[in-house]
């Protein structure tokens, strides 16, 4: 099988997830860096999963929005889902994970090496990924389709009565594997609600060249109706890697030992963001990350907070899975006695951008219901709405992407 390495940019327990109580006080001091080796086919399918992901998502967000996503958290959680779906349910999950011609055994064992070797790439970052399903009681849940999702996602697989504490266990669990950082996925559990799907996905790391605090200042941030906010601005010279175009420049800071990255875009005059975003695809993407040298750069970055939280119904029918929310829908390898569908997809994450660097985390949660329910020196300034992608360096993974129009500056 082809492998090769490539960019990811952005997705716990024990081994597997030393994220949530990690901070990088605790982080071994080394300069070790490890390789995320997947076959090609699926590093490459995944980026366009992520770049469709991310046009489409445009197109459901109110215009002067912020958005935050993790395109890997959203493909893995519906990597679960693809193998307790059947027929035209899977083959629809199948190709909008942009998975055509991979086979089910061969993405599962992707996402396994993903779960065991992003947690361990890069000594200096600290990055986890954990996945759960919980159903209620008496639910008849198929026990090959427990084992895949124990064995392939090292998921933790919990029934509950699904009351009030039931959903404090649940939020929990999701608050426990992002550090606290996203301490609420499931708001209410409804009286059909059978069982819950979830993906946390957590990232911490220093910039390998940190922003002087020093020379952080005050500056106005343009904003797109031609309004200006004042924000800090952090600032820092050194050598980046740069790429671009005729419609936007690229500026990509390395965390940790190098292996991970978060890929600024800011578009030149006259341009948008939307616009930029939208032209983005994952051959467009490879020409970004791919053999740049390195130049002297003044980049200027806001910092920030930001949470952000999406029900993805819309968005996933846009992109093609349209009977997994029907009453048609195929799960009998979930469970062969009581028919379900899909009842909402919905992320919410986390980023906080200041000088001594980033954190991240997202949680993807799918809940399921019965099928009868109704569902010059280079100058990169970002002092204006700008986009951003946080990768690894060697599988072609996205983590997380997003456009930043409106950074709220603390």
């Amino acid at each position: 099988m082809k492998i090769f390495k490539q960019v990811l940019l952005a997705p716990l327990v024990t081994a597997l997830f030393t994220l949530g109580c990690t901070n990088d006080e605790n982080l071994p001091p080394s300069n070790e860096v490890n390789p995320v080796e997947i076959p090609a086919a699926i590093a490459d399918g995944s980026s366009r999963f992520a770049f469709n992901f991310l046009h489409n998502l445009q197109k459901n967000q109110p215009a002067e929005d912020n958005f935050f996503v993790s395109p890997l958290s959203l493909h893995m959680a519906l990597g679960m889902l693809l193998n307790g779906a059947e027929n035209e349910s899977a083959a629809e999950i199948h190709k909008v994970l942009e998975m055509q011609g991979v086979s089910l055994e061969d993405l599962n064992k992707a996402y396994n090496t993903l779960i065991k070797d992003l947690p361990v790439a890069d000594s200096r970052v600290s990055l986890g990924l954990a996945n759960s399903i919980w159903y209620k009681n008496g639910l008849n849940v198929e026990t090959s389709f427990q084992n895949v999702l124990k064995e392939s996602f090292q998921a933790e697989i919990t029934g509950l009565p699904f009351d009030d504490s039931s959903k404090e266990r649940i939020n929990k669990w999701a608050s426990d594997k992002t550090n606290g950082k996203i301490k609420t996925v499931i708001q209410t559990i409804e009286r059909d609600h059978l069982m819950f799907l979830l993906n946390a996905l957590y990232f911490k790391a220093d910039w390998k060249a940190r922003f002087d605090p020093k020379e952080t200042i005050d500056m106005p941030f343009k904003l797109e109706n031609g309004s200006s906010k004042t924000v800090k601005m952090m600032r820092i010279k050194s050598a980046f890697k740069v790429a671009g175009g005729t419609t936007f420049g690229a500026v990509r800071l390395p965390y940790g030992n190098g292996q991970f990255t978060m890929t600024l875009l800011l578009p030149t005059a006259g341009n948008t963001i939307d616009a930029v975003l939208s032209e983005l695809d994952a051959e467009k993407w490879k020409t970004i990350i791919s053999g740049n040298a390195e130049n002297n750069v003044k980049v200027g970055l806001p910092r920030f907070t930001l949470d952000y939280s999406k029900k993805l119904n819309e968005t996933l029918y846009q992109m093609g899975i349209i009977k997994a929310f029907s009453n048609g829908a195929q799960f009998g390898k979930i469970s062969r006695s009581t028919p379900m569908k899909v009842d909402f997809v919905k992320q919410d994450a986390y980023l906080a951008i200041d000088e001594k660097g980033t954190e991240a985390a997202a949680v993807t949660s799918i809940g399921m219901v019965p099928t009868s329910t109704v569902p010059q020196e280079p100058t990169f300034i970002c002092d204006r709405p700008f986009g951003l992608i946080i990768s690894e360096n060697t599988s072609n993974t996205i983590l997380f992407m997003g456009r930043i129009k409106n950074p709220d500056s603390k």
